[in-house]
């Protein structure tokens, strides 16, 4: 929840220091990330790259600031699971071939295959939560698929494609409850297999946000859910920071106004900077207790 929000926002940030940023909004059938940069939408959008084939390049517009350009998402109807696999990685070849230093791609909800594939696509995976429990278990199901999708793609890599689903559907016979004991499963079959998840996932890290926090004792929920990401998929997950609740961010949004460069000075916005920073450096926050 507030992902577009926090999107645009540290694209924003990026963009104020100089750093050339393209936003592309892959929430298919969604597409809103123009309206929280304050700009009309496009009349080019992703639809003309899979339906007639231009160049993703050709279709960046401006983001509304320097630096800053905007993919927008598809105008005409277009899902997921509209997006054949060879589409997928020419889609996934054109966003690495752009002239740019950041590519923030905003996604949609959902676990469809194309979505999972798109967000490990990513050199830094993000989610954004808020602190509510139907959010945070929207979390773990969504992580748990992307984990499942990682392991199983890391293999097929290797002509070992069917090994982790024989290992997962099988799993009361083997004695598997989640999927920290999976991955100790299929590594315990073969030093092949333990070498190859070793490797591809030694960089496999979450960051995450916590958003619209009202409350210290909230800002310590990130703490918990990292704990969380280590016990039961023994993953890397940092918590990069927080932000607080600000009834102003609706009222720019209504108004089509960029809230960072609307009210620039609001600890809501000073949180987005340092969370930003955090990012890049790749450091997390420790909150006391």
């Amino acid at each position: 929840m507030g992902k577009s929000f926090l999107l645009s926002s540290i694209g924003t940030c990026l963009a104020i220091q100089g750093k050339k940023v393209v936003l592309l909004d892959a929430d298919f059938g969604g597409a809103n990330l123009h309206t929280f940069l304050g700009v009309s939408r496009p009349s080019i959008s992703l639809t003309d790259f899979f339906d007639d084939k231009l160049p993703l390049s050709q279709l960046i517009v401006e983001g509304g600031i320097d630096n800053m350009g905007l993919l927008t998402g598809a105008i005409r109807s277009l899902a997921p699971d509209g997006i054949k696999y060879a589409q997928k990685l020419k889609f996934f070849r054109h966003i690495e071939e752009l002239d740019t230093e950041y590519v923030l791609i905003d996604l949609g909800g959902g676990t469809h295959f194309n979505i999972l594939d798109t967000f490990l696509l990513a050199d830094k995976m993000i989610m954004v939560i808020v602190p509510e429990i139907i959010s945070i278990e929207n979390m773990y199901h969504f992580l748990k698929n992307v984990f499942y999708r990682k392991l199983v793609n890391s293999l097929s890599a290797y002509g070992l494609k069917d090994v982790v689903w024989k290992a997962w559907k099988n799993r009361a016979k083997n004695n598997i409850i989640n999927l920290k004991e999976l991955v100790e499963y299929l590594k315990g079959l073969s030093k092949r297999i333990e070498d190859i998840i070793n490797m591809e996932l030694s960089n496999f890290t979450v960051y995450v946000i916590l958003n619209q926090i009202k409350s210290h004792q909230e800002v310590k929920i990130g703490n918990y859910v990292t704990s969380v990401c280590m016990k039961y998929f023994d993953l890397n997950a940092q918590y990069i920071g927080y932000v607080e609740y600000d009834s102003f961010i609706s009222r720019c949004i209504n108004e089509r106004q960029p809230y960072m460069q609307a009210n620039s000075a609001s600890n809501c916005a000073n949180e987005i900077k340092k969370l930003t920073e955090n990012l890049l450096k790749g450091r997390q926050i420790s909150i006391k207790n």
